[in-house]
């Protein structure tokens, strides 16, 4: 976001479209995952296993039953509360609560994402060169920058008036 003001982030927020909302479902990845994926977070989907780290439900762990992008809320299978009348209901929990400990990789577009990070990495060594010898450098000593003195501001209307006054003192 390109604001710092509280009351625009939460309106931009809660305005964004549901493209974008999909951003903001984001959790961090187990470090088991991050080590397997090079990655730290990825939005959360249905399907995947997660564990509850903030909030009353914390260390439960459960599957992915529903995410809710109008609300910002995911529902996890056997995180659910007992209702007056006996039935139980899911607990909705927010996305940025909960890690995730095991990938759905049924969509080959994940599939796809997850394998990115490997090919920028590869792409990013630098090949190897044969060994060379190494060089000494000569050190040179760089000059250091001389500020120049900037010239005085013209005031020419104080020299004006100073002239004035010294031409009506020696012609009078």
């Amino acid at each position: 976001m390109k604001t710092i003001q509280p009351r625009k982030q939460h309106k931009m927020l809660y305005q964004a479209p549901l493209h974008i909302r999909h951003k903001h479902f984001s959790a961090p990845l187990s470090s088991p995952l991050k080590v397997a994926h090079g990655i730290n977070s990825i939005p959360v989907r249905t399907g995947d296993t997660v564990r509850v780290m903030r909030g009353d439900r914390k260390g439960m762990e459960g599957k992915v039953t529903r995410i809710d992008r109008q609300k910002y809320q995911i529902y996890i299978e056997g995180v659910t509360r007992e209702k007056v009348d006996g039935s139980t209901a899911p607990v909705p929990i927010h996305p940025s609560k909960v890690v995730i400990t095991n990938l759905n990789l049924d969509d080959k577009w994940r599939k796809e994402s997850l394998k990115i990070p490997e090919a920028v990495k590869e792409e990013e060594k630098p090949a190897e060169k044969p060994e060379e010898k190494p060089i000494e450098e000569e050190k040179v000593e760089v000059p250091k920058k001389v500020r120049k003195k900037r010239k005085p501001r013209k005031t020419t209307l104080k020299k004006t008036k100073t002239k004035v006054k010294e031409e009506e003192s020696s012609s009078g």
